[in-house]
Parts: C-alpha cells; structure tokens; sequence
C-alpha cells in the first residue's frame, strides 16, 4: 500500500511564516514554559475578567520588569495571551498550556527528557544510535538506564508513556479478558500498571511480566503494595535476547505501547517468538498508538515528533509506526489481524492476533 498523506496548498506568505516558527521553535517553546513554570500565566487567568499590567506582574511574582515583558511579548507572537489597554488575558492556546494535562505531559517530555539531547539528531539518523541519551548516561537505551535517570526527567517519562495507555486500560479490559482467559503474558509491562489492572478487574486471571529487571524491581513493589503477589509473577528478560523463548501456555500475550520501542527487524524477531509460544486459542494483542489512524492532526504531529525521541534518546532505531508496517510483519511472522479496534483511549489502536490456519 502507497503512502499518501498531507497537502501544500497553503500561500506563499503562510509558508514562510510557519517557517519561522519552525526556525525560532526552540527559544519559544521555553518562552512558553517559562510563562507557565514562572507562574505568569496562572496570575493572569487569575484575573481573567479585568487583566494584568506587566507591573503587577512583576511585583507579585518578584521578578523583574524587563523579565515579564520579555516573555509576554513572546507569548503575543505565540497567541498564548492578548492585551488590550495594556492589560494581558489569557487566550484558549494559553489555557491549554497552564491547565490541559496532555499538553503539559507533552511539555515536560519535550523539556525534561528531550530538550538537550536534541542537539546531536542529526548525528543520531548518521549513526543509527542514540546520541542524544549521553545527556543522562553511558547506556545503549533509555530503558537500560530508566530506573537511573535523574528524579525530574524519570517522572516526566513515566508520566509520559502513562498518561497515553493509562485512559485505554478500561476500554481494552473487556476486550482482552473474555471468557475463558485466565492467564496473561505482559510482555514489555514497565511498572506493573496493566498488570495490576487486570489482576483487579478478574480475581481468576494471573498476570505473568516480562521486561528488564531494572524495571520489574518497580514493578514488584507496586505488586506488593496492591496486594497481588500471588496473582501477578515476574520474569527478567533481556528482550533483545532473540534466543529467549517467551512462556507457553498462555490465553493472552499482551504487548501495549512495547513494540514503538523496537526497530522492524528487532519487531520481526519479537513476534516471531510470541508466534511460537502461541497454541490455537490464544490471542496475540498488540495496543500501539499508529500515527495513520488518528481523528485529529494534532494527534499525528505528536506522533511524528515522539519518533525523533526514539531516534535520538531511546535507542535510534524505532519510531511510532504507520499501520501498514506493523501489518506486513504480522502477516509475515505467520499471524492474523482477527479483529481491530480504533480510537481507543486518546488515540491507541488495538489489534487482536491469532495464528494463521
């Protein structure tokens, strides 16, 4: 299948000032940060009716004047505030920059975890590595060095990968434990939030966990604290170890946000091995956020931009992939898309494999 996707029908004059954003980009994208972190546009909201002066501004958070007209002004150019006799409101793009938690999970991303290692994308896409990642560590992934990253940048990537799957689990549940499932490999399952979910929703299903014992220490601990020791287990595990079997026996293999983390070939391999410990009743899950199934554009732009993290900061070799790559590899690891689920949660799609008869 072809790809098709966007239009240039936009003038001349557009174009070149889009092209400006692009160009300034990174220094408003502070603007804008430090517009919100600074506490200037809660004030303003605060006051939504009359409006602030820059210089009450200035007095009540205790920063300078020239300071606070610095970053207002920019905030003009970004439609983050207006003012009108001088005194600045907050605008519809302003409160979605103080108040709306995708966008501010968005942002701290982008800040916290991205910001710096940005700097050498174009080395990652020369090396195919992850250049960006040695503003945290000498690791070959962020997900070697997870449970090491800084407090701030750790929380802004829990927080990230969270917020997405977290708003799907309740629409998935009913759809992955039907009749007759009582046990559950979570491959890839971070923190144990699936697990725990699942363990809750069904007292019959036992969750087993996949992933790096750096991660699953997290895990055991959030296991315990739910009290579900008994229900869900643990299993450390290079994923990238090819020569690793995954367990048999299993009524489900569920992989949500896991196979982003992957390149096509390390994905051909991971299949490969969810194929084989497959029996004829079992379904093979996969939960992805595909950037060609989205409602809004808003949604595939964040797409786009999360795969330059992958480039530059995860591993340098995966991305948020379009429907028809994960599609192909299904079909050739020997499965079938028996059934497919779209707008899920904020944006995830959900595909419920089997093997091919």
């Amino acid at each position: 299948m072809k790809l098709n996707h966007g239009s240039d029908t936009k003038s001349a004059l557009q174009a070149k000032f889009d092209a400006q954003k692009i160009a300034f980009g990174p220094i408003m994208f502070q603007a804008a940060r430090s517009l919100r972190d600074l506490g200037i546009l809660k004030l303003i909201r605060s006051r939504r009716k009359e409006g602030s002066e820059m210089e009450e501004i200035a007095r009540e958070l205790n920063l300078s004047l020239y300071g606070v007209k610095v970053l207002l002004e920019a905030g003009l150019s970004m439609e983050l505030v207006l003012v009108e006799e001088d005194r600045f409101m907050l605008t519809k793009t302003g409160w979605h920059i103080l108040k709306d938690e995708l966008t501010n999970v968005n942002m701290n991303f982008t800040h916290d975890v991205n910001y710096l290692g940005m700097f050498s994308l174009d080395e990652s896409i020369r090396s195919g590595s992850p250049t960006g990642l040695k503003t945290f560590g000498e690791w070959l992934t962020v997900y070697e060095g997870l449970s090491q990253l800084p407090a701030r940048a750790q929380k802004s990537w829990l927080d990230f990968d969270h917020f997405y799957s977290d708003y799907s689990f309740s629409e998935i549940l009913p759809l992955i434990i039907t009749p007759g499932v009582k046990h559950i490999l979570d491959v890839g399952g971070n923190t144990g939030k699936f697990a725990i979910r699942c363990a809750r929703w069904d007292e019959d299903v036992h969750i087993t966990i996949l992933d790096l014992p750096g991660q699953l220490e997290k895990a055991k601990i959030n296991i315990e604290r739910e009290g579900l020791s008994h229900r869900i287990s643990c299993l450390p595990v290079d994923l990238l170890d090819h020569d690793k079997e995954f367990p048999a026996g299993m009524d489900v293999i569920w992989m949500s946000q896991f196979l982003d983390c992957f390149s096509k070939e390390d994905i051909a391999e991971l299949l490969r091995r969810g194929r084989e410990a497959m029996e004829a009743d079992t379904s093979l899950c996969i939960m992805e956020l595909l950037w060609d199934r989205q409602k809004f554009e808003a949604s595939t732009y964040s797409l786009h931009a999360t795969s330059l993290y992958f480039t530059n900061i995860a591993n340098g070799c995966s991305q948020m992939y379009h429907s028809n790559d994960l599609l192909e590899l299904i079909d050739q690891s020997g499965m079938i898309v028996a059934d497919s689920f779209d707008d899920i949660g904020i944006s995830h799609s959900l595909l419920k494999c089997k093997l091919k008869k």
